[in-house]
């Protein structure tokens, strides 16, 4: 299923993507603070900052937690995120002393923006997109790389100098003081948790997922042992071009996220799915980042409620979708369960309400679902 997603959304990116090109190969410019770290060739990788032209306050450029807290459409976000332009150097994982990584990680666990000059072995050109990560603008080769005076984020800069906190803890532990998720995910990339023996660089793809699912898996750990909910609750919630709709269901934990790609590459309607039972996985998720995003926001909203319940999430992006990253499913989840919902008392009555505000017909959905198919659907309500 992963390839069949893959090769439509690489289609998706191709219809989005075009050239930029960096006329000069010599920058100034505060980075947000933003940094990246490619996987490419791994264990090597390459690494270094994400950088505008332009000095200031950037921080709203690399804090996605806000983007939907304004009028911001799919294509402003895309519009600021190209102005970031990326240097990279190639290095093993755990070379983590090697300065460009160093002064990498110090823009990572800034508080406020780093002013950065960055001088490149050639023009920066290009543009990336992807399924997991923010887009950002042309990259090249670094020749070398300045930064300024850096005043570090606390809570980041108490787990990076403690080499005997686990990076599982130290990303619950900062999770749980209040820290953007966003935050969290750059600093584990540049080697800053973990056992001082054991620290090394993490592709920013693979961080992403790795902060999403551990902190799942925690709150699960806690969830597990709240009351179940009385009846089905409906939330719904839609931005830039995408609808999300959660269904919380009377029973022990279990979890599916299904989502539609509708009309947006041509006339397609493409569908894909996974899901966990009450024990969780152990494999990776066919679909990738966003099953482990939206079920931190799930998790998320379960632990403050000190309930459990089940949950089934339908997605349909329409014409008009950009592929921004996985935290656009991640913030649009959170902002999903903080609606009003709608109570119904039996899954019929809440699956018809469902039905009649999506694009695709329930049958469809029912088809491709593990847990509403009938067998599925007798243990899901048995439980």
């Amino acid at each position: 299923m992963i390839s069949g997603k893959a090769a439509y959304l690489n289609r998706l990116y191709e219809k989005t993507k075009f050239m930029r090109t960096v006329e000069k190969d010599h920058i100034e410019g505060s980075s947000p603070p933003s940094v990246f770290i490619g996987k490419f060739g791994y264990p090597k990788v390459s690494v270094g900052p994400l950088v505008p032209e332009t000095k200031g306050s950037t921080e709203i450029m690399d804090l996605p937690e806000e983007w939907l807290n304004s009028s911001n459409e799919a294509a402003d976000i895309a519009a600021f995120r190209f102005q970031l332009i990326r240097g990279r150097q190639n290095v093993k994982i755990n070379d983590i002393h090697n300065p460009v990584v160093e002064k990498t990680r110090d823009i990572a666990l800034a508080k406020k923006s780093v002013d950065v000059e960055m001088a490149f072995k050639k023009k920066p050109r290009g543009i990336f997109i992807n399924e997991n990560m923010q887009p950002f603008g042309p990259s090249a080769p670094i020749k070398t790389v300045d930064i300024g005076n850096v005043k570090f984020e606390k809570k980041l800069e108490k787990a990076y100098h403690d080499t005997d906190l686990l990076a599982r803890d130290a990303i619950i532990w900062l999770h749980n003081k209040g820290l953007y998720t966003s935050v969290i995910q750059k600093a584990l990339s540049v080697g800053s948790f973990g056992l001082g023996r054991n620290r090394k660089l993490v592709p920013t793809r693979w961080s992403i997922t790795a902060v999403d699912d551990t902190l799942g898996k925690d709150l699960l750990e806690k969830i597990r042992h709240y009351p179940v909910i009385d009846s089905y609750k409906i939330y719904e919630f839609e931005q830039m071009n995408n609808k999300f709709i959660v269904m919380l269901t009377p029973n022990y934990w279990q979890y599916e996220f299904l989502e539609a790609f509708i009309h947006v590459f041509g006339k397609e309607e493409m569908l894909f799915s996974d899901y966990e039972n009450y024990e969780g996985r152990k494999d990776y998720a066919s679909i990738g980042g966003c099953y482990y995003s939206t079920r931190l926001a799930l998790t998320e909203f379960l632990e403050k409620e000190k309930k459990q319940a089940g949950a089934i999430v339908f997605r349909e992006s329409y014409p008009g979708y950009v592929p921004l990253g996985v935290w656009l499913v991640r913030e649009c989840s959170r902002k999903t369960v903080k609606q009003k919902p709608k109570e119904f008392d039996n899954l019929t009555s809440a699956l018809n309400y469902i039905s009649s505000r999506l694009w695709l017909p329930m049958n469809r959905y029912r088809k491709q679902s593990a847990l509403l198919k009938q067998r599925r659907l007798n243990e899901f309500l048995a439980a």
